[in-house]
């Protein structure tokens, strides 16, 4: 459940070169049971601009906290919205308890901290793909060629 290497404080092509936030890079053809589950609730998205998706606060969220000198990103989807998938994977998704479940957790050495604005916390932004990436350069490629997609997620 954690891969910290897919996890970047960038700023993403698409939105411009001054928005800068925390980037997490999910893959669909991954042996993680948490990815493969974040992977589908994606679908669940409503596209804004061409290939960005925009997700309902109760479908995926993400929880940003600090670690010390780490941010920590975890990726969070509710028990309810989620028992078919659950059911698949309980093994390894059964540390998880309450309403909420911790589908992947990755984090970072960074003095980032993600903004704040009239009360609502920065979101952050996933990429989904299949197969591993070598690089932010790669995974902004695969959107560029309309083989990955943005989706923005609430954060909690």
């Amino acid at each position: 459940m954690d891969d910290s290497s897919r996890m970047w404080i960038t700023a993403v092509p698409p939105f411009g070169p001054d928005e800068v936030g925390v980037l997490l890079s999910v893959d669909a053809d991954s042996a993680d049971p948490g990815e493969r589950i974040a992977c589908r609730l994606l679908d669940r998205g409503h596209e804004g601009e061409e290939g960005v998706f925009y997700l309902l606060p109760f479908d995926l969220a993400a929880r940003c906290t600090r670690a010390g000198d780490r941010l920590v990103v975890e990726l969070v989807a509710p028990r309810t919205g989620i028992e078919e998938e659950l059911a698949e994977a309980e093994e390894q998704l059964a540390d998880s308890a309450g309403e909420w479940v911790a589908l992947l957790r990755r984090e970072l050495v960074t003095d980032f901290e993600p903004a704040e604005q009239d009360g609502e916390k920065q979101a952050v932004l996933l990429i989904d793909h299949g197969g591993p990436v070598a690089s932010l350069d790669e995974l902004f490629g695969r959107f560029e060629a309309g083989e990955a997609g943005i989706a923005v997620i609430n954060a909690q």
